[in-house]
């Protein structure tokens, strides 16, 4: 890592050091989760010695989630500003990057004074479904339980988005497009709106038809269509991701046409799966682009509005 990057590093491990209170975890559903009756899933870390670092540190990897908790991340009194992002990690609808699409994520959303809620979604994909079908149920139920917890966690339930990476911003995309749940009502908590008042998809996956790479012209998929209701957006994704920049090309494209707001950063290099680590590539500089994102929506105060 270069001086540079070491510095960013530095300087975000110091922005992220005044934290609030530890996060508070609770069960997202109050029985099992829809089809999860029985089910002989246990949850584990599947990440190896072995395994490669990512921006010089290895990465926690869970897998065979079957009881999906929301994990609240409060930020400090003095830095709260009412609003919350539900986090949801990626890892192909396979695994979860806890700390490094997670953790890591919320306290720095921390840093800048946003509640961040942490998801921890069912995975692997479940057989016979498509890949967000569990996700997204549970995503929804997030959405809802987090807008019937405002007054207790200090949040603004009009004020609520989301933040996925990979398969969790394709998840969020999802979300986003989804006109109704998508399981039949639990309690009181599924009467709240379970759309997102605004997204941030860093490195979105799957958003666009047919991964093969010949094909010039792809489209947004069905299920994550843009529509006039799709909140704005904030879309980052570096030129060499394997993934395809296509992913958020389109989807930007989309967002365009619909005249939906939305800031869009393509950088010519970082591959896919960085989290927010600092390395050489400009990329991972992309949660400074996101808190001035926020500003400029209201969601977050302007260095101005803030007091001494």
């Amino acid at each position: 890592m270069t001086p540079s990057a070491l510095r960013r590093a530095a300087a975000l491990v110091a922005t992220c050091s005044t934290l609030g209170a530890a996060p508070q975890q609770i069960r997202l559903w109050p029985g099992d989760a829809p089809g999860e009756t029985g089910s002989a899933l246990k949850e584990h870390d599947m990440s190896k010695p072995t395994d490669g670092l990512t921006g010089g540190r290895p990465v926690i990897k869970i897998t065979d989630v079957s009881v999906p908790t929301l994990s609240v991340y409060r930020p400090s009194a003095d830095r709260a500003n009412g609003t919350a992002v539900l986090v949801c990690p990626g890892g192909g609808y396979s695994i979860l990057a806890w700390d490094l699409e997670g953790t890591e994520v919320c306290n720095w959303l921390n840093s800048v004074g946003v509640t961040a809620v942490l998801l921890k979604y069912r995975v692997p994909r479940r057989e016979g479904q498509a890949p967000y079908h569990a996700a997204l149920q549970d995503a929804q139920r997030a959405m809802g339980v987090t807008r019937s917890h405002a007054a207790e966690w200090g949040i603004n339930p009009d004020r609520l988005g989301v933040l996925g990476f990979s398969a969790g911003g394709n998840l969020c995309a999802v979300l986003s497009a989804s006109t109704s749940r998508t399981y039949p009502r639990v309690d009181e908590s599924d009467d709240r709106s379970c759309h997102p008042s605004f997204q941030l998809l860093i490195y979105p996956a799957y958003l666009v038809t047919n991964d093969d790479m010949k094909v010039v012209f792809p489209s947004v998929v069905p299920q994550a269509a843009v529509t006039t209701a799709t909140p704005p957006s904030f879309l980052v994704m570096a030129e060499d991701d394997p993934i395809r920049v296509e992913n958020v090309l389109e989807y930007g494209l989309a967002l365009k046409q619909a005249m939906v707001p939305m800031e869009l950063h393509v950088y010519p290099t970082g591959g896919h799966g960085y989290g927010l680590r600092p390395t050489d590539d400009l990329v991972t500089s992309w949660p400074a682009r996101a808190a001035d994102w926020m500003r400029s929506r209201g969601l977050i105060p302007r260095a101005e509005d803030v007091s001494p």
